[in-house]
């Protein structure tokens, strides 16, 4: 039954599955391009995915088609009958939990990789969450995640671009981020007003010495003021200055001026 699904568009017609604003909802339909957004994250035959937002299923098939155990957390009601029709197609693989990504961080157990189309509203949150904490490596392998495209650059920003952030110290600093592929708009119904693009981070080695949490508290100081010189914006935080001058990190920098390393050195002292 697997092989003779009806078409995505089908589906959401019989189901009357409009798009929802409210929940950042955008739902691709191409199963090409849904099929190689399942290849980024590698082999999946038997291994375990989280997908969060599914929604009618689309990126759910291709997961599936690959051989992946897949884990969907849906928050919409009405989505669920069109994955009730997947549960029954793919016997055995494909566990649906009607519930909230944000609020239960640990649905499955892992290794596990992420593979999701995130709902917009969400997906910046989400992805912190997963980058933080301090025990590493995580129990995902891998995140293979679809964001704006403005927020997926900023992602894999490299420092002293306009782009460069939190986000990009937090994604890189013990993983490797990496922009997978660009999505146009026009794939998507209904079509957003700005691009997509795919991001895979795979967990690295974690730097000895840090505090996940400081490291977080500093860039958090640092680009919450990024205008300003870090002895202005990290003077908040308790012996940052003297850590900046210990390093010989000049405090009339700016935040977007460090490498990821030099943030890991300011944590580390800090930790």
């Amino acid at each position: 039954m697997a092989d003779d699904l009806p078409p995505l568009r089908e589906v959401i017609a019989r189901y009357g599955l409009l798009a929802t604003k409210a929940l950042g909802q955008n739902f691709l339909f191409d199963e090409q391009l849904l099929a190689r957004i399942a290849k980024i994250p590698g082999q999946l035959e038997g291994q375990q995915v989280l997908e969060i937002g599914p929604g009618p299923g689309g990126l759910t098939r291709a997961l599936l088609r690959a051989g992946a155990q897949v884990t969907a957390i849906e928050m919409d009601r009405r989505c669920l009958p069109a994955l009730a029709e997947l549960v029954d197609a793919f016997p055995g693989q494909l566990t649906v939990i009607e519930g909230d990504a944000t609020k239960v961080p640990h649905w499955i157990e892992g290794p596990y990789h992420v593979v999701a189309n995130l709902p917009y509203n969400v997906g910046t949150a989400l992805f912190v969450g997963w980058l933080g904490g301090e025990a590493w490596p995580p129990p995902w392998l891998s995140l293979t995640l679809m964001f704006q495209q403005e927020v997926a650059e900023r992602i894999v920003s490299a420092p002293g671009s306009s782009a460069y952030g939190r986000l990009a110290v937090l994604a890189q600093w013990r993983s490797t981020a990496k922009l997978a592929m660009k999505v146009h708009r026009s794939a998507f119904t209904p079509p957003p007003k700005v691009m997509s693009a795919v991001v895979h981070v795979v967990p690295g080695e974690m730097p000895e010495g840090v505090s996940a949490r400081m490291l977080e508290r500093v860039t958090e100081a640092a680009f919450g003021q990024r205008r300003k010189m870090l002895r202005q914006s990290l003077k908040g935080l308790p012996g940052a200055i003297d850590a900046l001058d210990s390093l010989g990190i000049d405090s009339q920098r700016r935040a977007e001026t460090l490498s990821v390393s030099e943030f890991v050195e300011i944590a580390r002292k800090l930790s």
